[in-house]
């Protein structure tokens, strides 16, 4: 049998996800714990993503220096950068707009942005779609946990 070779992109991403695991862990340490608590508290479900998060990192490393899970013709074709930089801009969008114009909004725009990266042109139905979404997320977070992930003119005006 051929021996294998490392694919290094591949194990820098199992690297890279192991290294998030440890920042998620490092992040979840600092959340205060009231003594109320007898065992479940505010840090049981980080622990649980922290340990899902390095179990995909150390799957994706062993795969990465055992040859990588991507077929050897994926590998040939070049990256879509204008799809890349729609990603980005989308990412950048959301952040710079969450503020000014509430969750609801700027999730639709990034889903709009994100759905034209992936070669979907239909941008009244995405925004639609992405509306509702983001709709659903933030009355969720806000009736349900009673967390404000960032209420802005269309929130208020459906009673967030």
């Amino acid at each position: 049998m051929d021996r294998m070779r490392i694919a290094l992109p591949e194990a820098f991403i199992g690297l890279g996800t192991l290294a998030f695991a440890g920042l998620v862990l490092w992040q979840t340490e600092q959340i205060p714990v009231s003594p109320l608590y007898a065992k479940v508290g505010p840090r049981v479900l980080p622990y649980i993503t922290t340990g899902g998060i390095a179990l995909l990192g150390a799957l994706l490393l062993w795969r990465g220096l055992r040859g990588g899970w991507q077929p050897e013709e994926e590998k040939e074709v070049a990256p879509d950068w204008r799809a890349v930089a729609v990603l980005t801009v989308a990412l950048v969008a959301n952040v710079t707009l969450i503020g000014p114009l509430g969750f609801s909004l700027a999730s639709t725009i990034l889903f709009v942005l994100v759905a034209y990266a992936f070669g979907d042109r239909h941008v009244v139905r995405n925004a639609g779609i992405g509306l509702v979404l983001a709709l659903l997320a933030y009355f969720g977070f806000a009736r349900t946990l009673g967390v404000n992930i960032g209420a802005g003119f269309l929130e208020n005006l459906l009673g967030g």
